[in-house]
């Protein structure tokens, strides 16, 4: 080969080898459910805050929070689909981890409060508090967020055998 390393050309990715790594589909079914999770959780907040000013401001706070996530995640979509980088993170707490240059760590916490949320609307039973569409609309999130887990679990089980 005449001293010279032999060069490979790099695989070609294909859209089927990461797909479920990609921004639109973490945004469409880890970002998505988490703003629906959140925005129903402020409405909650809402209704059991009547005769309390704190608990219907912190109703508010939270549906803003959502709102802004939810515009962020469509905006990572959208940026995705162009083909160009997101100047933002997923949520508003990965945005304010740039600051400390641990995004990930921050879209973690995220994550966990997010995931406190939906155990408080369970256990303090203010799950039934919900709408019929409101219901529907947190079966359907519920429902996103775990069947995708599942299958990006499954799909990095099978890559693993590549």
């Amino acid at each position: 080969m005449n001293g010279m390393k032999e060069r490979t050309r790099p695989k070609k990715e294909t859209v089927e080898d990461h797909f479920f790594l990609t921004p639109t589909f973490q945004a469409l079914t880890i970002g998505v459910p988490f703003c629906i999770f959140k925005l129903l959780f402020g409405l909650l907040a809402l209704r059991a805050g009547v005769p309390y000013a704190s608990l219907s401001a912190l109703g508010w706070l939270v549906i803003a929070w959502a709102l802004a996530d939810l515009l962020m995640n469509l905006v990572r979509v959208i940026f995705h689909i162009i083909g160009r980088a997101a100047p933002i993170e997923y949520c508003t707490i990965a945005q304010a981890g740039r600051l400390f240059k641990r995004p990930m760590l921050f879209l973690a916490i995220d994550t966990l409060v997010t995931f406190s949320i939906i155990c408080f609307v369970l256990w303090s039973g203010w799950i039934v508090r919900l709408s019929l569409l409101e219901s529907y609309l947190w079966y359907a999130a519920t429902t996103l967020n775990l069947i995708s887990i599942s299958v990006v679990n499954i799909w990095i089980e099978l890559s693993r055998g590549r």
